[in-house]
């Protein structure tokens, strides 16, 4: 019988102020954000910083109000703060250049006119290997070709041929 003994009530009370829960989430979503993006480019794969980051907490979030908050509301709370800082840097970052370079790191060569940039290779840790693999995919059998080759902010590489 404890089964159906819920204290729905309690599922939705908060026991943490709200803005100490606003608190922990704005430093935790701009922590993390400034954590990733001083990281090489490849860290977060093939996924945008701030995508990232707003994945990972809501997920934090989430598993929050599943167990270790007995209230759901303060998992919504975070979770709701959250969306709105990812909004919030979204819009942002679309309104001021300077917001934009904060968040999303600019891509950086890596070939230029068939000759491999070693030393920023080796500052992203982006190997030959890595590199030609990719080339490869994208139906090219050798670095001459390629006029340009960059590594994106998502870790991705484009190719100018």
């Amino acid at each position: 019988m404890d089964l159906l003994s819920i204290n729905f009530a309690g599922l939705f009370q908060i026991e943490n102020s709200i803005p100490e829960l606003v608190l922990r989430a704005t430093i935790l979503y701009l922590g993390i954000l400034l954590l990733l993006r001083i990281l090489p480019h490849r860290t977060g794969g093939e996924i945008a910083t701030m995508d990232l980051v707003f994945i990972l907490l809501i997920a934090e979030g989430a598993t929050h109000s599943f167990g270790e908050y007995s209230s759901i509301t303060e998992g919504f709370i975070v979770i709701a703060i959250l969306a709105i800082w990812n909004y919030l840097i979204n819009v942002l970052s679309y309104h001021f250049k300077f917001i934009e370079k904060l968040v999303s790191p600019p891509a950086v060569q890596v070939i230029i006119n068939g000759k491999m940039q070693k030393r920023t290779m080796r500052r992203e840790y982006l190997t030959e290997e890595e590199l030609i693999e990719h080339l490869r995919s994208q139906g090219i059998e050798d670095v001459s070709e390629v006029k340009k080759a960059f590594l994106e902010s998502d870790g991705s590489i484009s190719v100018l041929k």
